[in-house]
């Protein structure tokens, strides 16, 4: 088998595992186990695969009919522009989550040495990726569980972020609000647990409590925008993740607890994904 049977084969069977982004997974998954680029794919479609190429192809399609995650087959994943270690015990890093930087980005582009605390951090995508693209920022990441602290801890080091850190601690016991800090930025845990069942069949390989809260989903939005108002400078952001549907109900808390200039960003999909707002 060539190249390019492989790749077709590859999207018949993951259309056939119901896999709705099957041509893109293929592309992924070809580029994986070739270790080609794109344009080298385009160029060498004809080779013929190697038992080994064939073999992994083979196990990696029986995973994924499965549902497996793909970013847990592969061991890491890419978010904005940098990879970042992933696998069992932490979120896989989402497209969707990019908006929720671009609106912080946006925020501090004009700051001076800000500072930055990401809530809930998981893999660390979220921290790593703000301390990285405002070079004199200083980021502090605080996680509950110890397997997606490791996760964190790694993706620091791979990233050189020496400019940010992690330290283990819950959210409803205040971790982290001994500062004060320009902005706050957390991506929580956001589905009802009464929508188990509703969700992609992927998220059932990932931390239950990396994805679902409490019955209506909003219970992190109320402790974080409560327990750590005090811990946001003067004008300071606090910065959300959202689930469908959602924006309006976390916009509604933070305007309760006195925040101003409230706002929404729609992710690519045109799903309000951010919710962000200052204290004034």
């Amino acid at each position: 088998m060539n190249i390019f049977e492989a790749y077709n084969s590859t999207k018949k069977a993951l259309q056939k595992a119901g896999i709705e982004d099957y041509v893109f997974e293929a592309k992924q998954i070809i580029k994986h186990i070739t270790g080609f680029s794109s344009s080298e794919i385009l160029m060498n479609y004809t080779n013929a695969l190697t038992e080994y190429q064939s073999n992994n192809l083979t196990a990696i399609i029986r995973q994924r009919e499965l549902r497996y995650p793909l970013q847990y087959i592969f061991g890491e994943w890419s978010f904005y522009g940098r990879d970042f270690y992933v696998g069992p015990g932490v979120l896989v890093p989402r497209a969707d989550t990019e908006t929720v930087i671009e609106v912080c980005l946006d925020y501090l582009k004009d700051k001076k040495e800000p500072k930055i605390l990401d809530l809930c951090a998981g893999s660390g995508c979220i921290g790593i990726t703000l301390a990285k693209e405002i070079k004199d920022s200083t980021c502090l990441m605080a996680e509950k569980f110890p397997e997606a602290m490791r996760y964190a801890e790694k993706n620091i080091l791979r990233n050189k972020a020496e400019n940010a850190r992690v330290i283990a601690g819950d959210i409803f016991e205040g971790a982290g609000n001994e500062d004060k800090y320009d902005l706050i930025v957390s991506n929580p845990p956001y589905i009802p647990e009464k929508d188990t069942e509703t969700v992609s069949p992927e998220t059932k390989y990932e931390p239950h409590t990396a994805l679902y809260s409490s019955t209506d989903g909003l219970e992190f939005y109320r402790a974080i925008t409560e327990n750590y108002k005090g811990s946001l400078k003067q004008n300071g952001m606090l910065c959300y993740e959202v689930g469908i549907g959602q924006a309006n109900a976390v916009k509604e808390i933070l305007k309760t607890a006195g925040f101003a200039d409230i706002g929404t960003k729609k992710d690519l999909n045109g799903i309000e994904r951010a919710v962000y707002a200052n204290l004034k």
